[in-house]
């Protein structure tokens, strides 16, 4: 039987998450023989840019579709109304456009969608399942008694129960599903956020390139991180680690891609004291990323050590590795510190023991010195980050005439 797919994305056209890891999904799912169209819905929370739909050309077969919020300045009450508003929006065009089938990604997407199917009989999917709540208490975003944590961590386990199919972030959190009996093994596939491979590759050109625009001598070691501060983002600890960097690494320099306003960025280095001549903060589009991870050396991965930060899946540890780039990562942070343990692509830290961040800094060090390292470390993300495992993952779930139970 033919598919008429819902894609709900949680975030908006033009986020970076978006653009890094709901469009190879987008890619795959509109080629697959059984989907006839794809309808794409985003939720949108910035009326003042204009959406940028470009990024979907050569999609075939996808429409998309934007979700307006109402953006009411009482983050919980907007909440609240997104969740009344929006399962109605989503109903409507269930039934203008005849939609079969429901690929939610993210669990508060997936929150919605279960609301929505609980008045019309439909089929959904979960795409980057993982633990959405659990996230927001231990990072200290929600309380424990926050409306929104407990609905949330409600309604995934409900997801878990109706979804047709999972597709888990991590192999630790498919077996803490499989473990507490929350849904069958034959329910889930894990599909670690993906990368193109094709986009993020060393470019030498590039490189120098970026490093002469910017004003950086050749022979400068580069770090850079992608991404924003604060919430699940270490932002002191963070600056407290480059300021390691600059007093370790002998000609270092610090390259900041961030959607953040850079007057925080310039506040933290001027509260740690670092050489501004020696930093570049700058917003870039995603397709202009690759490009910069090109002129860096190193990369990093500064996440907040906390429970649920195993089952996680940065995209920004698998674009950094297909750019053969070693991360800087905390401990315990999704497969990858486990992956970054066993089979190398960086080094890990834990700010809360004395010296870890410097072994980890020297660790680094010695990776970047070692010639050919950039192509052994593009081969974890082929092999744990490939879009491969998506195609596979939609594959068994659409499968002809497949039950999943």
């Amino acid at each position: 039987m033919s598919k008429r797919l819902l894609v709900l994305c949680y975030w908006g056209m033009n986020d970076p998450l978006t653009h890094g890891s709901i469009l190879p999904h987008l890619r795959i799912i509109a080629q697959l023989p059984s989907v006839d169209i794809v309808l794409f819905a985003t939720i949108e929370r910035d009326r003042k840019h204009e959406l940028d739909e470009r990024v979907l050309d050569g999609i075939r077969n996808v429409r998309h579709i934007p979700l307006f919020s109402q953006n009411i300045p009482i983050n919980l009450l907007n909440k609240i109304y997104d969740f009344l508003l929006f399962p109605k929006l989503l109903k409507q065009v269930v039934l203008d456009h005849n939609i079969t089938d429901i690929i939610a990604f993210s669990t508060p997407a997936a929150s919605l969608v279960h609301l929505l199917t609980k008045q019309l009989n439909l089929t959904y999917y979960v795409a980057f399942y993982e633990p959405h709540a659990a996230y927001m208490l231990e990072t200290g975003i929600w309380g424990r008694y926050d409306p929104r944590y407990i609905y949330q961590k409600k309604w995934e386990k409900e997801q878990a129960r109706d979804a047709k199919g999972l597709l888990a972030v991590s192999e630790a959190f498919r077996q803490e599903i499989s473990s507490n009996s929350l849904a069958p093994a034959s329910k889930i596939r894990v599909v670690r956020n993906a990368v193109d491979m094709t986009k993020f590759l060393s470019n030498p050109a590039k490189r120098s390139k970026v490093k002469y625009n910017l004003g950086i001598a050749a022979e400068t070691t580069v770090g850079v991180y992608v991404g924003k501060f604060g919430g699940l983002y270490f932002e002191e600890d963070a600056f407290a680690i480059y300021q390691s960097c600059f007093e370790l690494i002998s000609n270092f320099s610090l390259l900041i891609l961030t959607p953040q306003e850079h007057v925080v960025i310039c506040e933290n280095t001027r509260r740690t004291n670092l050489d501004e001549k020696k930093i570049f903060v700058l917003t870039v589009p995603h397709q202009e990323v690759p490009d910069y991870l090109s002129a860096a050396d190193f990369a990093f991965a500064t996440i907040k050590s906390y429970p649920s930060a195993r089952y996680c899946s940065p995209v920004k540890i698998g674009e950094y590795w297909a750019s053969g780039l070693p991360v800087l990562l905390t401990e315990g942070v999704g497969d990858d510190s486990d992956i970054i343990k066993n089979e190398g692509g960086g080094a890990l830290f834990n700010v809360a023991v004395p010296g870890s961040v410097e072994k980890a800094i020297l660790q680094i060090q010695e990776i970047i010195n070692q010639p050919g390292h950039r192509e052994e470390i593009r081969k974890l993300a082929i092999k744990y980050r490939s879009p491969d495992r998506i195609k596979e993952a939609y594959e068994y779930f659409f499968g002809a005439n497949r039950e999943v139970s």
